[in-house]
């Protein structure tokens, strides 16, 4: 809805924005003004200035200033929108009508709130009566009881498959409003109309308001799979749009300037009750840009917390690569890992809160979390992979789009280079030439492929063998991204598989990371839409390597199988080709360290008698 200025301003005049700013500000008359110390930046002399004459606020110390509505907004984190119907309902000013189609689409809306609303009070009555004793006793088992039920307002699915449908029938709800709503699926040649959720804990979803639009259920049964899922794409629902608990996040996270991202329900749970108000998760899926907008409406540098595993620290370089377009001066994120295999949960379970605080307060910057992540664990010896890890450096600079961050970035990774291999006797040292190319910006954004080691002769770099095993890990990535390409719906379909897969390729793992975002978002692309986006989003090169008709870019798959089986398949081939024991990555190592046509025919063996090929 548009709203005029003459409206915008009829509802500024009859806000008294000393009241309004004086309900989170203790103010001072001086002459016409008021003052009070800024609640934007810590200070001990007032130098925030309001003014009902002007109807605006100021702060001669940080300069934050505007009108009632921009207070809203930077205060409680409502949109401009949120912000013009919270103050024109307490100014008395009414709102213009919507068109008839308007009106009918917004009533429509409502009475589906009411649905799910209805339903969520439908699951907590089961938690608490004889049908929700197993849900109950996994609470108990992970320490909660049902007074943290309550707050967040938990349920329980019944086992039934047309339990909530029933319940719903009774207060008169039709059939398509139930599905409208995402509460039952429709039904197929297999199957009548049946609920979306059953035996599952539920975890209700609100939007910004507080309404609840969705539920996110996890399994109950032992092999319940996925053991998590999430109300379908609605009108009012798109779990890429949205963070778990961030309505009631928002207020805390605004007063103590941070907020905390967790990876799921029970450690945003466990957060709250252990005093950390300002937590969310993502709903299911990687953390998205939507979701990144709203995190720096509370705070400038959300602190990602996810768990101490591979997958987590998987799930936190793919959080650092998604904001690097986005930055902005005094914008970022810090990641804070959990040590060992814990999660938020289970640390404060085991060790309380000051454990926790403990994680929170060591939380690394984004730009440590790209060094280690090119840097830990890598075989640096050679000149030439020094100068790969300056190519990859680059690129991620050149994903920065300000200008100002990115030149800092350049100057911190150009810092870590030098002090990393360039301050070792002359004898140890790279070439000038190649520092002279990093400063020149030698990692060209368009080239997003590092160049292969120069230590290999020509003729083990010939062989096929050596090609197999410099690259057999990648093709099975880009097969899977391949196929992904050709048929976006499968991002979508199998979201948590995609995410979970082991990539070890940055380039293919930020496109990986992309589609994601993509199908989080709820975006419906076809396959030039998709492609297009892509493209703009500067990864053209990366698409037409993977759009090439070759073998190496994942032709020959089975013959009769469709999509899905292709794309299972693969997924699990690169889950095998992944799993190493001990022996076979000393193989690998020794590989890396010495790439010998011997030591190479070793690692390739484990590689093949993993994959099946």
């Amino acid at each position: 809805m548009r709203y005029g200025p003459n409206l915008l301003e009829e509802i500024l005049r009859r806000t008294d924005i000393v009241q309004l700013v004086g309900r989170r500000v203790k103010l001072t008359r001086k002459g016409q003004a008021f003052w009070g110390c800024c609640p934007f930046h810590g200070e001990k002399t007032a130098s925030f200035k309001v003014e009902n004459a002007r109807r605006t606020y100021h702060c001669f110390g940080c300069g934050k200033g505007g009108d009632a509505f921009k207070w809203l907004m930077e205060t409680e984190g409502l949109s401009f929108p949120e912000a013009v119907e919270r103050l024109a309902g307490e100014a008395g000013v009414e709102l213009p009508k919507w068109s008839p189609e308007d009106e009918a689409r917004e009533e429509k809306k409502k009475s589906l709130y009411d649905v799910i609303e209805a339903a969520a009070k439908f699951f907590e009555e089961q938690l608490a009566g004889p049908a929700g004793k197993a849900a109950r006793e996994y609470l108990k088992g992970r320490a909660l009881d049902l007074d943290t039920a309550k707050k967040f307002r938990l349920g329980y699915a019944p086992a039934a498959g047309s339990a909530l449908i029933a319940h719903l029938t009774s207060l008169n709800v039709t059939m398509d409003d139930m599905i409208a709503a995402g509460l039952a699926r429709a039904g197929d040649e297999n199957h009548g109309v049946r609920d979306f959720f059953f035996n599952r804990l539920m975890f209700p979803i609100a939007d910004g308001r507080g309404r609840i639009v969705a539920f996110g259920g996890r399994g109950l049964a032992a092999d319940a799979k996925p053991k998590y899922i999430n109300t379908g794409e609605t009108e009012f629902f798109s779990k890429g749009r949205l963070l778990y608990n961030f309505h009631q996040a928002r207020p805390a996270g605004i007063k103590a300037q941070t907020i905390i991202v967790c990876e799921g329900y029970m450690d945003v749970i466990a957060l709250v009750r252990a005093g950390f108000e300002a937590a969310v998760a993502p709903l299911g899926t990687a953390l998205t840009e939507d979701q990144l907008q709203l995190l720096w409406k509370v705070a400038p540098e959300p602190v990602c917390s996810f768990d101490g595993d591979a997958a987590g620290k998987k799930a936190a370089l793919r959080a650092a690569h998604i904001a690097l377009p986005h930055l902005k001066p005094g914008h970022s994120l810090r990641f804070a890992f959990i040590p060992g295999d814990d999660d938020p949960d289970s640390l404060i379970r085991t060790f309380g809160a000051a454990a926790m605080q403990k994680v929170l307060d060591a939380a690394e910057p984004l730009a440590d979390v790209l060094w280690k992540s090119e840097t830990e664990g890598k075989d640096l010896t050679t000149p030439e992979r020094r100068a790969g890890l300056e190519r990859t450096l680059a690129d991620l600079v050149g994903q920065i789009t300000d200008g100002t961050i990115a030149d800092y970035y350049r100057r911190d990774f150009d810092s870590r280079v030098f002090d990393a291999f360039k301050r070792r006797p002359k004898s140890n040292r790279p070439s000038q030439g190649g520092n002279r190319d990093w400063k020149r910006g030698r990692g060209d954004r368009n080239s997003r492929f590092p160049p292969q080691p120069e230590g290999v002769s020509e003729a083990v770099k010939a062989s096929l063998l050596v090609r197999n095993a410099a690259g057999a890990v990648m093709v099975k990535e880009s097969e899977i991204l391949r196929l992904v390409l050709n048929e976006p719906e499968l991002a979508a379909r199998h979201a948590e598989m995609l995410a979970a897969l082991p990539f070890s390729d940055l380039h293919l793992d930020r496109l990986r990371a992309e589609l994601l975002n993509v199908a989080a978002s709820g975006s419906r692309l076809e396959k030039q839409g998709l492609e297009n986006h892509l493209i703009r989003r500067g990864m053209a090169d990366i698409v037409a390597r993977l759009k090439a008709p070759t073998h190496e870019m994942g032709e020959g798959t089975a013959s009769g199988e469709d999509a899905d089986a292709r794309f299972l398949r693969a997924a699990s081939q690169l889950r095998d080709m992944a799993e190493l024991g001990p022996e076979q990555k000393a193989a690998w190592e020794r590989f890396k360290r010495e790439p010998t046509e011997e030591h190479q025919r070793e690692a390739l063996r484990f590689r093949q008698d993993r994959s099946g090929e």
